[in-house]
């Protein structure tokens, strides 16, 4: 059964992978909120290579094949990212920050390790900063306003690659906090599958422009005393 679960998670997030990486170069963006895409990328190179380094496992050989995945995803990020953002963030300060990120998350990994061993550390964290991602996932629908870079397969992918380890770690292994922690994931998930199917449907109301609201700027204008 651990197995099976194992190989579930494998499969739907490399079709995750495979997919942010078509959408990403279709849609000339990037296609995981880089937060979640740094922590994502320090996580998989670090315990392919603690994995690999112990001898081939089933695990190992998923941990390398997201990471190999990961790094056209952040070739996404620095190619069409600078775009995304305002125009007084030049293109080396974009780099800089986008690098600054992945160091951060290297880091953040390696503290884990330090904090709760190999194991725990790669259990805990993986399902963090899976949190972290659902999340930002929505928070990227609302900003882009539709499924630009984003796709329902992509949606659906995540959270059957999130509940398998969930399942196998939260039910199988009795732990509580994984078990909670990747319900609240799928919560977000199924949320982010729903905006995403509703989106398909609902383009043309994704495409008007929000609504003006009276402020002080279009206000009538106070006559001077």
């Amino acid at each position: 059964m651990g197995t099976f679960l194992i190989l579930v998670s494998g499969i739907a997030w490399t079709i995750v992978y495979v997919e942010a990486s078509r959408v990403g170069f279709r849609d000339r963006t990037y296609a995981m909120p880089i937060a979640a895409l740094g922590l994502n990328i320090a996580w998989e190179w670090t315990y392919a290579v603690r994995s690999l380094s112990a001898g081939t496992s089933i695990q190992g050989v998923i941990d390398l094949v997201w990471g190999l995945g990961d790094v056209l995803i952040a070739y996404t990020f620095f190619r069409y990212g600078r775009a995304e953002f305002p125009s007084f963030i030049s293109r080396k300060v974009f780099a800089g920050w986008g690098a600054l990120v992945f160091a951060l998350s290297f880091a953040t990994q390696w503290l884990f390790i330090a904090e709760f061993g190999g194991k725990d550390a790669a259990v805990y964290s993986a399902f963090l900063q899976n949190l972290l991602m659902s999340g930002l996932f929505i928070a990227m629908f609302v900003g882009r306003r539709g499924l630009r870079g984003q796709s329902l397969t992509i949606a659906t992918a995540k959270w059957l690659g999130t509940l398998a380890p969930t399942i196998l770690f939260g039910v199988l292994e009795h732990r509580p906090f994984v078990l909670g922690i990747g319900l609240m994931c799928s919560v977000l998930d199924l949320v982010y599958i729903g905006l995403c199917a509703w989106a398909k449907r609902n383009g043309a109301a994704l495409a008007q422009p929000p609504k003006q609201h009276a402020g002080a700027s279009d206000a009538e204008p106070i006559p001077a005393s």
